[in-house]
């Protein structure tokens, strides 16, 4: 990353416009959290292109400051993400939110919401102090640094709270974004030691509940994102950590079910179907284990329908599509598996190294790998890639989607695809 791109940068600069090509204003469903509206990487968008380049069917590019791996959200005609940001002589990071006027790119505001000093240890170089995505629900920006802190905005900026009281040791920087359950905002501690997962209450952010990992795992840092489902009669959040996976009561954080594997530093936000939720292990080796949800107590030995190694993904979480179960792994091998069986349908290379998650759009499959080259593939039970689009820019983060468009955060800028033009 060019890193005098970090001094004296306060503000994200006027888009780049291509007065080619005419800027359209923005209709269609929101994407307003990690992974979209249900948390699956699923939007009802249309016409989303399937063609573009630095030069094509770009609408416009715009300098983002400081350095940054969160996702983008985008809510009505608001883009939301966030940055590390070091002002000028000063050896601190501002960790900021930042809004973005989604038919133009030009900024709206910047909120320095904690100031992390210079002391701070250094991410993973596929990590950053600014990776949770944002997440925005009924007129608030909920945005969360890992160990530094949680906070809630306005629409317009202003910090309505912030918490930074839940104390825990970093490894490699920050992960997993917390997702929104009624008036609970939910995400994991996994850091050095001592693993927690904690629900803060999104009026206010006062701790609701904290719940210990009970952990015995030598590695206990992760960073998964928990989901949300109803399913074995019950209530449940489904937390990934290094190794175990566990079922907690949103009411009060008692754990319901755990399964038991090997792996650590787990990074894909588990998904659902057939009455099963699918985890991916981590590292050492990587497996995707698929475990029936109506289980109770240690159900490593019971509930887990199968397992699968080849094609298993560290990084990138997971599609369901029917009965088909879509798995993107780090080296750019994509999986189409019966979800029933885990049996393979086909395991083909589609892009290059990866760590953003697939979505699924207007009938079509979109994965990015960490070089930027965009590709479009169709669902199926056979392998067919339908286009390939290279921004030629180093691209960790995931999609963001609505009609007719597609925005890109790449290391360095951010990129609205399309603009009304033929696809």
């Amino acid at each position: 990353m060019t890193r005098s791109r970090l001094l004296g940068t306060a503000v994200i600069g006027w888009a780049t416009l291509h007065a080619w090509m005419p800027i359209q204003a923005l209709a269609g469903p929101d994407w307003p959290q990690f992974r979209g509206p249900s948390g699956d990487g699923h939007s009802t968008a249309k016409n989303v292109p399937t063609r573009w380049s630095p030069t094509e069917n770009v609408a416009w590019k715009v300098s983002v400051p400081g350095q940054g791996w969160s996702s983008p959200v985008l809510v009505g005609n608001r883009l939301f993400l966030t940055s590390a940001i070091r002002p000028a002589d000063s050896s601190d990071l501002e960790l900021s939110a930042l809004c973005l006027d989604a038919t133009s790119g030009t900024t709206l505001w910047k909120t320095a919401v904690f100031t992390q000093g210079g002391e701070a240890p250094a991410p993973h170089r596929k990590n950053s102090h600014a990776s949770p995505t944002p997440l925005v629900q009924d007129g608030r920006v909920y945005v969360h640094f890992g160990h530094m802190g949680t906070a809630a905005l306005d629409l317009e900026g202003k910090v309505l709270w912030r918490n930074n009281s839940l104390k825990y040791t970093p490894v490699h920087g920050n992960g997993g974004t917390p997702i929104l359950i009624g008036s609970d905002l939910v995400f994991s501690c996994d850091g050095g030691a001592d693993p927690f997962v904690v629900a803060l209450n999104s009026a206010d952010g006062s701790v609701r509940w904290k719940v210990d990992r009970k952990s015995t795992f030598p590695r206990t840092f992760s960073f998964a994102t928990a989901a949300y489902t109803e399913a074995g009669g019950r209530k449940q959040i489904i937390s990934p950590a290094s190794g175990f996976v566990a079922s907690y009561d949103p009411t009060d954080g008692r754990e319901l079910w755990r399964a038991r594997y090997g792996g650590w530093s787990v990074i894909a936000k588990p998904v659902f179907s057939h009455g099963m939720t699918f985890i991916s292990t981590g590292y050492e080796a990587p497996t995707v284990i698929a475990v029936r949800l109506d289980g109770s107590g240690d159900v490593t030995d019971s509930h887990i329908a199968w397992t699968i190694r080849r094609g298993a993904p560290n990084t990138p979480s997971f599609l369901v599509l029917g009965d088909e179960l879509y798995l993107l792994a780090d080296n750019g091998v994509f999986s189409c598996i019966d979800i029933k069986t885990g049996t393979a349908h086909y395991q083909e290379r589609a892009c290059g190294q990866s760590s953003a998650s697939p979505i699924f759009a207007d009938g079509r499959i979109y994965v990015l790998d960490e070089q930027g080259l965009g590709v479009v593939l169709a669902p199926g039970k056979e392998f067919k890639k339908l286009a390939e689009n290279d921004l030629k820019e180093r691209t960790l983060a995931s999609y963001a989607v609505t009609d007719g468009t597609l925005f890109i955060r790449s290391e360095e800028n951010l990129y609205r695809i399309g603009a009304g033009t033929t696809r």
